[in-house]
């Protein structure tokens, strides 16, 4: 059984609302001793993506997640969606079970989705010893969701032990099968309608977390909030409806084991008929309120987050584009963040919804090109300006 007070640490945190908070260091709180760390990234996320199979990747992604949540029957669990991996926070009286829980998701990911699922379980006492911290603060997106930010150099660190082989996660034994319910991926990707879907991140530089790098993050924000509705990818009554048989069949393979996957198929592709009329038609079904899921739909996305980085998906256009990674040259010049940036046309959503009648759903946003992967890719390994345009990763519209 969880501890009371295990349970009532993150839940228990205050809210900020104003995004630019994710640079103050008075929004976070220690995690407490004793918590661990479950962390996940899939090996090789760029070449998968380069095969097109980002869907995939993002799935993978969200589904630890969505194993975590449902395996410890934990709503309140505080996690960061990393576009091909993910990060989350739990009790110590719960590590056992988060162990279990990866092992199970890796072997999903590999049965199902033909991609290798990277785990690892870290405990923060060694985070700690290591020099780093852990700190975590809760964003409100909206009146139904809020999400983890974490703070500290620990989420880092931990990634990186992980990559190096370090408190890795063995696989469970072959058709071993998390519980994902509620995790989908029905919709196709939203086009931009300002110019570019850009996928940002901006590292503390070696001066690390300080009024400079808060500064940054405040121009940041700004430069992005002086586009309509802030660059949020996902339109304000939601995205176009379109019927997405890979989102069909990605959600039938999360809900039923092969032998059994016909029905679900099935049952997965009316609800989806059924939620692409509502929308397309403005009706509702029952107590199906059609604009008002529309409209939390976008409201209770995670387009922006902080994980010892700045990360952003936004939709902003060329010239502010331009003006935000001046900004981010500005500041590297200066040793107050190291930045990695993703153009592309459209951004990519995959989403945990419990039922269609709770308000609490929550969609996972990324560039639906490589997103935040490549954006990483180009932070660890910069290249000059010549050959980031010979890679397309950028356009000369905003060629450093």
């Amino acid at each position: 059984m969880v501890q009371p007070a295990d349970r009532e640490f993150y839940a228990g945190l205050p809210l900020f609302e104003a995004f630019e908070g994710v640079a103050d260091e008075a929004n976070y709180r220690p995690l407490p001793d004793g918590w661990w760390l479950a962390v996940a990234d899939i090996v090789n996320s760029t070449g998968a993506i380069a095969e097109g199979r980002y869907k995939s990747v993002n799935m993978a992604g969200a589904s630890v997640i969505s194993a975590l949540m449902n395996g410890l029957d934990e709503r309140n669990l505080a996690f960061v969606f990393g576009g091909d991996g993910a990060l989350a926070a739990v009790p110590g009286t719960l590590a056992a079970k988060a162990r279990d829980v990866l092992a199970a998701a890796k072997t999903w990911v590999a049965e199902e989705l033909g991609l290798e699922l990277r785990a690892a379980i870290v405990p923060v006492s060694d985070v700690r010893a290591s020099g780093f911290d852990m700190r975590v603060a809760r964003f409100k997106a909206s009146e139904e969701v809020s999400y983890a930010m974490f703070s500290g150099g620990g989420a880092s660190w931990a990634e990186a032990e992980m990559k190096a082989g370090r408190y890795q996660i063995e696989a469970a034994p072959p058709g071993t099968r998390p519980d994902l319910t509620g995790l989908s991926c029905r919709w196709n990707p939203i086009v931009s309608h300002h110019g570019a879907i850009v996928s940002i991140i901006a590292v503390p530089g070696e001066r690390g977390i300080g009024p400079e790098y808060q500064a940054l993050i405040g121009d940041i924000v700004a430069l992005a909030e002086g586009e309509e509705r802030g660059g949020h990818p996902v339109p304000e009554k939601g995205p176009e409806p379109h019927l997405s048989v890979r989102g069909i069949t990605a959600e039938s393979r999360a809900v039923a084991p092969r032998g059994r996957r016909f029905l679900t198929w099935s049952f997965v592709a009316a609800q989806s008929l059924a939620l692409f009329l509502c929308f397309r038609l403005g009706i509702n079904f029952g107590p199906f309120d059609v604009k008002r899921y529309a409209r939390d739909l976008a409201s209770n996305s995670d387009f922006r987050k902080f994980d010892d980085a700045l990360k952003m998906t936004i939709d902003v256009s060329l010239d502010r584009l331009g003006r935000i990674e001046e900004r981010l040259k500005q500041g590297a010049a200066a040793g107050i963040c190291r930045y990695g940036l993703h153009r592309q046309d459209s951004a990519l959503m995959t989403c945990i919804v419990p039922t269609p009648m709770s308000r609490d759903h929550m969609h996972f946003i990324d560039g639906a090109a490589g997103g935040y992967a490549v954006a990483a890719r180009n932070l660890k390994a910069p290249l000059s300006g010549e050959d980031l345009l010979r890679t397309g990763d950028i356009s000369p519209a905003v060629k450093p």
